[in-house]
């Protein structure tokens, strides 16, 4: 076992070199930057508070931070097949299972950093511009606080993950730099846009409230939105609750990180 978890440590440290040349990482950690100052002071945010803040910067950061995760993840793989690492990895006592866990924690570590770091910059920028009330930590609604946005950023980085473990499954499937584009974008598509408009219809179907929630849960933009709803929005205001059920809508994300790592390590396995 020993043995195993050094090869995936190798497999690690080899993305994480990769992501420390590649210039790619700092035109999007930069880009994140930027439009997430240029939306919230747009918004007045920063000047309100950190609620305020995130009701600003919610819409974009639910757009932006998987899409961030499909460049970082969309040919993780495909390429090593491409140039045939794949076929030399195989000869080495190296499980597929531990390729694939370590590509993706060594591209999880390098996302974070250009995903989290803004957000970070920018509650900083709130803890230093913002009236002094917000300094008080919340205990009970109606109050806001840096904790309500620690737990967007974290959050935030759940999305993060599940995007980027759902872009690795889609480069495991795809046979070329093309495809991978293409497979890529629909899988965006799809984490961004696609199931909610599957829930939209489900809606105009006549689907009763409680089993709107299960769906929303099961949505991986959908769920992460509703965690946001429940535990930073709906805490600082008084009265509001059940847009989706949390617990459901946790697990889900965790799916959506575990189930896409699965089938990327069985593609490789039937390739």
């Amino acid at each position: 076992m020993t043995g195993t978890s050094d090869r995936l440590w190798t497999v690690v440290r080899r993305e994480l070199r990769g992501a420390v040349r590649t210039r790619l990482y700092v035109f999007l950690g930069l880009a994140l930057t930027g439009i997430a100052f240029g939306v919230a002071r747009t918004g007045g945010g920063p000047a309100g508070g950190y609620v305020p803040t995130v009701v600003d910067i919610l819409l974009v950061v639910e757009v932006l931070v998987p899409t961030v995760a499909f460049a970082v993840g969309y040919r993780a793989i495909v390429d090593d097949a491409v140039r045939g690492e794949l076929d030399v990895l195989q000869t080495y006592p190296l499980p597929t299972w531990a390729y694939v866990a370590g590509v993706y924690v060594g591209r999880a570590i390098a996302l974070l950093a250009v995903t989290l770091v803004p957000l970070a910059l920018l509650g900083l920028h709130v803890a230093t511009t913002s009236g002094p009330e917000i300094t008080v930590f919340a205990s009970h609604r109606g109050v806001d606080s840096p904790f309500l946005y620690v737990r967007f950023v974290t959050l935030t980085a759940l999305l993060a993950l599940v995007s980027l473990s759902v872009a690795l499954a889609l480069s495991a499937v795809a046979g070329s730099g093309r495809s991978a584009i293409l497979l890529g974008v629909a899988g965006l598509l799809l984490v961004v846009v696609g199931t909610d408009v599957a829930l939209f219809s489900a809606l105009d179907a006549g689907t009763s409230e409680g089993g709107l929630r299960t769906l929303l849960a099961l949505s991986p933009t959908s769920a992460y939105r509703g965690l946001v709803f429940e535990t930073v929005l709906y805490v600082a205001f008084e009265g509001r609750s059940g847009f989706v059920a949390p617990i459901l809508a946790a697990v889900s994300l965790v799916g959506w990180v575990v189930l896409p790592l699965v089938g990327a390590t069985a593609a490789i396995e039937y390739r």
